[in-house]
């Protein structure tokens, strides 16, 4: 099973742009939709547990598990699969 970390790794290491172009949408609680599109530009480190992400001069670490798609332009890298489904 490839992890989001793995993935974020491979894509950070083996594309051309790295992370650059990368769209991560995540869990956010009270945005609209309760989703955030986070930037790959955005992404500071791709640690064990959690993402560092760095906008607007602060630092964020995001849990892997809030983490719902990842996609490059149209493309759906990875999505989480709702449980029970």
């Amino acid at each position: 099973m490839v992890t989001i970390r793995d993935l974020l790794n491979r894509e950070k290491w083996a594309s051309d742009a790295g992370l650059g172009g990368l769209e991560v949408v995540i869990l956010h609680r009270g945005a609209p939709g309760d989703l955030k599109v986070i930037k790959g530009e955005s992404i500071a480190d791709v640690a064990p547990r959690a993402m560092i992400v760095r906008e607007e001069g602060e630092e964020t670490v995001i849990p892997y598990h809030r983490v719902r798609i990842i996609r490059r332009g149209d493309t759906v890298i990875w999505r989480r699969v709702p449980k029970g489904k």
